[in-house]
């Protein structure tokens, strides 16, 4: 359990330091803006890209590990639309919005630096590839439920296509055969700039969290904590050791990414829509501090550390 600890303390260690120095004044909202830009657009892309081009990429899908992930992702999302509108009476968007904030998982903020102390390079590859696929699925489908039949397809391509995580990804997928021949010294502003990107991540959510706050009170967004933190790495536990078939490692990181609390995406698509952004917010503040405890469960559960 200690060694778990130790997995889990320096991630939540420095959210808790940058909710700490902007509750005291220590540093000001428009530092956190500065860093979550900095890692979404540069460091975290960077990081990708360099993974990406150097790892050894099976050839074949893993389409159990898809599914065992996007199972576990329908599930809660179906649940928490489910229980906001028949429990809660919420409607239109809002509804969308509770599902997201279940089904959507924190994954650059607080994924990528958990999953990579966890399992160190061996769990990077699998990391990244569900990388790839999470944020254009979440994020299609989110927008697809939201606007009905009025959705455009090639708005969702447009807004994908310049997403920085998908760009870093698309560019780390097509450099691949040229990277023996790219010179050291382009390798070495890629590792600085990637090497920023966890510990710059970790201070803009606890800058972030401050700011979030929970508007909407805690019933709700303790339910969709609930189905995000617990049943979510649950369901694709199961399906990952007992359905199918694959490395431990990978149905390690399926757990331990499903297990990240909500992730701020659903916070912005609730802003963009105008409905729902009290419920996201409320939903990635209380879901982020009971993760550190639940984390050390899941840790234990798949005997990391």
């Amino acid at each position: 359990m200690l060694d778990s600890v130790m997995i889990v303390f320096p991630v939540f260690g420095l959210i808790g330091i940058g909710y700490i120095a902007r509750q005291t004044g220590f540093v000001s909202e428009r530092m956190g803006e500065g860093l979550s830009e900095f890692v979404f657009t540069l460091s975290v892309p960077c990081l990708i890209f360099r993974t990406l081009v150097k790892a050894e990429i099976p050839a074949v899908q893993p389409w159990g590990y898809w599914i065992s992930y996007f199972a576990g992702v329908a599930v809660v999302w179906v649940l928490a639309t489910f229980i906001g509108k028949r429990l809660f009476g919420i409607k239109g968007v809002s509804g969308v919005v509770a599902g997201f904030s279940a089904g959507q998982a924190n994954t650059i903020f607080v994924g990528v630096p958990m999953i990579l102390k966890a399992y160190g390079d061996e769990g990077a590859v699998p990391l990244f590839m569900l990388i790839a696929v999470h944020l254009p699925v979440t994020m299609t489908l989110a927008t697809v439920l939201a606007e009905g039949r009025q959705a455009s397809p090639l708005i969702i391509l447009r807004r994908l296509a310049t997403h920085p995580i998908v760009i870093g990804i698309l560019a780390g997928s097509a450099f691949r055969p040229i990277a023996p021949v790219v010179p050291a010294p382009i390798w070495q502003i890629m590792d600085l700039l990637a090497s920023a990107a966890v510990p710059c991540a970790l201070i803009s959510m606890g800058i972030a969290l401050r700011r979030y706050g929970l508007k909407m009170g805690w019933k709700l967004p303790t339910a969709i904590s609930v189905l995000k933190l617990v049943v979510h790495p649950l369901v694709v536990l199961m399906l990952a050791t007992q359905v199918f078939e694959m490395p431990p490692v990978w149905a390690g990181v399926a757990v331990l990414f499903a297990s990240c609390p909500s992730g701020i995406n659903a916070y912005l698509f609730a802003e963009r829509y105008g409905e729902g952004v009290a419920l996201a917010s409320s939903a990635v503040t209380l879901s982020t501090v009971l993760a550190l405890g639940t984390t050390l469960l899941w840790l234990y559960v798949l005997g990391v550390g």
